[in-house]
């Protein structure tokens, strides 16, 4: 067997170990001792009881409908707390939006685990422990600001950052004020560049289009730079081919990642030349699962190989969020490596080929 080839032994293991968590999460979220407001309520309307008649994840996908992303704009924040942490002070992250309310999730320590998990699998030769991280993305109410920065504490280094509101510049792409967002992006780009120069910086997370413009400024991997983790849109082939070869010169390794504030992060294959530097992603398992499902029967998922629209479910303690789609779609590509489920390759924009996406400085 091929190293990167996945036993169907440890298939089955992992479908097992999936199963028995969607029971504990469920018996969590819908017990009466443990439940929230807003799912203990759902429930006397849903038409079934979640903890008698969902065992697997199979039934989960059968049994719920979607969530609906308006929930986390107009529900209160509070509807959402677990009874056993009633009380305790949460974190409120924000996701996407350009105006009006955005999605808000709460959260306790989901936020560390993720990236804590995530930070298990970074290369030391390129992510060295005790090195310093520069994080050049979004920051305000997001979880990227606090999480890389943990991030980089976990792993024995310190975190500067620059500040970056990603719904102004999506505004002023909006109305066409091109040179305007194009400012402000280089005002964000000068700030990273000082910092590469002044200070011991090692580790770098940003957005593809904020690395582009950062090498621009400053030579990323003559600063000193060894590692890059990307994440904060979808990346074509040709980017990521780019952003190794020619911005990065093959001297710092390009970690690229699907994640937002709902999921946490989805870990990418090593990328490789030989793949026409496609990139595949797999989620967190048994805390988050993807499926790449067909549009008009999301019950179904596309055969292996093939586009369709991503759907996310999150199963943790502090947050269930069964069967959401996201805006996004994939093709969807077979366990590999230590991933023994399934992948989402090439993500870009649900119905990209048939409409433009305002991305920013994503």
């Amino acid at each position: 067997m091929a190293n990167n080839e996945v036993s169907p032994a440890a298939i089955v293991a992992a479908k097992e170990q999936l199963d028995a968590h969607v029971r504990e999460i469920i018996a969590w979220h819908f017990s009466e001792d443990t439940g929230s407001p807003f799912w203990l309520e759902w429930k006397q309307s849903a038409g079934f009881d979640p903890i008698a008649e969902v065992h697997s994840f199979a039934d989960l996908v059968q049994k719920f409908p979607h969530f609906q992303d308006e929930w986390l704009r107009d529900e209160p924040n509070e509807r959402w707390v677990p009874k056993p942490y009633t009380g305790r002070p949460f974190y409120v992250f924000e996701t996407g939006g350009t105006t009006g309310m955005p999605k808000q999730r709460i959260g306790w320590e989901d936020q560390w685990r993720d990236y804590e998990e995530f930070g298990e699998a970074l290369d030391d030769t390129y992510f060295p422990k005790g090195a310093n991280w520069l994080m050049l993305g979004p920051t305000g109410p997001r979880r990227l600001r606090l999480t890389i920065e943990h991030l980089a504490n976990v792993r024995g280094g310190s975190c500067y950052h620059v500040d970056l509101d990603p719904r102004w510049v999506k505004r002023l792409i909006a109305e066409g004020h091109y040179d305007m967002a194009n400012k402000y992006k280089d005002h964000v780009v000068e700030q990273g560049a000082t910092l590469l120069k002044n200070r011991n910086i090692t580790c770098l997370f940003t957005t593809p289009k904020l690395l582009e413009a950062l090498d621009e400024k400053v030579s990323v991997a003559d600063a000193g730079i060894k590692g890059v983790f990307c994440g904060g849109t979808s990346m074509t082939p040709q980017m990521v081919r780019f952003l190794s070869e020619e911005v990065l010169d093959n001297r710092a390794l390009f970690v690229p990642t699907y994640g937002n504030t709902l999921m946490g992060l989805a870990c990418s294959r090593p990328l490789s030349p030989e793949d026409n530097w496609s990139i595949t992603y797999h989620a967190p398992q048994p805390r988050a699962v993807l499926r790449v499902v067909n549009p008009n029967q999301t019950e179904q998922d596309v055969p292996y190989g093939e586009w369709g629209r991503v759907e996310l479910t999150t199963l943790t303690k502090e947050f269930f969020m069964p069967r959401f789609l996201e805006r996004d779609e994939a093709i969807r590509r077979t366990a590999y490596g230590r991933w023994a489920w399934d992948g989402v390759g090439d993500v870009r924009p649900f119905g990209a080929m048939e409409k433009k996406t305002i991305e920013g400085v994503y």
